[in-house]
């Protein structure tokens, strides 16, 4: 790069940056909402049926990444990526119930790189791993020492009284539960939202990172009945996956959790039910982040205030006949993901270019003129939000283990690829798909001929 290049790149971070941070007196605020078990079925990612206008209006006011992934589609890895920056080999998070400070007792978090640098740094609900629904309003795995303020609001959840019905048979793992409450009374979310909004009033006057974590849509849907009442069950969709998607699919793929394919053994009306349920509880859940981004509004701290919006990892609602999550197809690695800086020329466009969840670190950090700590791994995309079309990353990568089955998975811009392991017997497969002609990954491309091409290229890039 001459000097001249990296002249112009310095005034172009300073140009982007300034507007964003500003003086030290005026440092940016962050509100910092995620999701449980949401993926992009949002209006704004353009699903044609679930309703989420709050979710939508922050979409409108900032910039939406079309094609944001996850690192592992678990809670527990997940998050730990997220928010210590380190992709899951480093963190050592390969499963839900550990630890991160385990392996990494010295690491500093997003929240505490606020914390530490004068920011009050507030957690309302999940934002670390928390067993749901076991778990809520346990403090367990939230990690105090990144907050100033630490709370699990109480939820009543599978004991919430209203209408509903489980899908599956009881006692099976992981399984589908649908309760229609009277209203929001007793229910986390609720109770998150009216803490977060009187954080809010309390610590308006002082730079503030406020993370806010709903549990909703994860099961069980509970949610109360005027948000059922928007998806007449029989108007419910159901995925449509062509006769023998399964056949090309490999077996060691089909044997992570194995009771999640064949649509659980749920019949049709089943399927449409669990849809309702999932679609109800998004719905719930842009109502409590609406109430939170209006509060912001009204006490006149949404022009100081980035905002981030994030969903965990994906989840299947029965494409491919799976449900929930811990797949590495599109439909559980891909995230909604939203950021809303006060002043960036991007906002109200979509972003095409691949991001990754440990890229958030660094970008925040960014942007409110802190320096991310060496273990973070990803790269900042302030610039992106100054210019949506400008492409990002080449690669993007999603791993998961399931006891002796390892997959490691990269989307490029044209392909998804997937190489599976079991490290018991050492047997191997793989998977590719060309989004260009397949979006749905219906066809699975390592299975024929002519793509050896495309197959040893990402190889390379999972180191197979």
């Amino acid at each position: 790069m001459s000097s001249r290049q990296i002249l112009s790149r310095r005034s172009f971070l300073a140009a982007a940056a300034a507007p964003l941070m500003g003086a030290q007196s005026r440092r940016k605020n962050v509100l910092f909402l995620a999701a449980d078990d949401l993926n992009t079925a949002l209006r704004c990612y353009g699903h044609p049926v679930v309703k989420t206008p709050h979710i939508d209006r922050l979409a409108a006011s900032g910039v939406r990444f079309e094609r944001a992934y996850c690192q592992f589609p678990l809670c527990g890895p997940s998050r730990a990526s997220l928010l210590t920056g380190m992709r899951p080999d480093r963190s050592r998070v390969l499963g839900n119930n550990l630890d991160f400070r385990q392996f990494h007792p010295e690491a500093v978090t997003l929240p505490q790189l606020f914390k530490n640098n004068g920011w009050y740094a507030a957690r309302e609900g999940k934002m670390f791993h928390m067993n749901v629904p076991g778990e809520v309003g346990s403090p367990k795995y939230q990690d105090e020492a990144s907050w100033n303020h630490s709370v699990s609001p109480q939820g009543l959840e599978q004991k919430s009284a209203g209408e509903g019905g489980r899908l599956t048979a009881p006692g099976r793992s992981f399984g589908m539960q649908w309760i229609a409450t009277a209203d929001a009374r007793g229910q986390a979310d609720d109770n998150a939202a009216e803490h977060a909004i009187a954080l809010l009033e309390e610590h308006r006057k002082e730079p503030f990172f406020l993370g806010v974590g709903f549990i909703r849509p994860h099961l069980p849907f509970v949610a109360p009945s005027k948000y059922y009442d928007l998806y007449p069950v029989n108007s419910i969709p159901l995925a449509q996956n062509p006769a023998g998607d399964l056949d090309d699919i490999p077996a060691l793929a089909r044997r992570v959790r194995p009771m999640l394919w064949n649509q659980m053994g749920m019949d049709e009306r089943q399927q449409r039910l669990a849809r309702r349920g999932y679609y109800a509880s998004t719905s719930f859940m842009d109502g409590q982040a609406g109430r939170v981004l209006d509060a912001l509004e009204k006490m006149g701290l949404r022009e100081n205030t980035i905002i981030v919006f994030w969903g965990d990892h994906g989840w299947n609602l029965g494409e491919h006949t799976r449900w929930q999550k811990m797949s590495l197809l599109e439909d559980s690695a891909r995230v909604p993901l939203i950021v809303s800086a006060p002043g960036a020329k991007g906002n109200g466009q979509a972003a095409r270019g691949l991001v990754e969840f440990v890229d958030v670190y660094p970008t925040l950090a960014e942007l409110c003129g802190l320096k991310a700590p060496a273990a973070a791994e990803g790269r900042s995309f302030a610039q992106v939000l100054g210019n949506p079309k400008r492409p990002f990353k080449k690669a993007a990568y999603t791993q998961l283990e399931y006891e002796s089955i390892e997959g490691r998975a990269v989307r490029t811009e044209r392909y998804r690829y997937i190489r599976w392991k079991d490290r018991k017997t050492g047997e191997t497969d793989e998977e590719l798909y060309d989004h260009s002609a397949d979006p749905g990954e219906f066809t699975n491309l390592a299975r024929g001929s002519g793509h050896e091409r495309a197959l040893r290229a990402h190889r390379g890039l999972v180191g197979g």
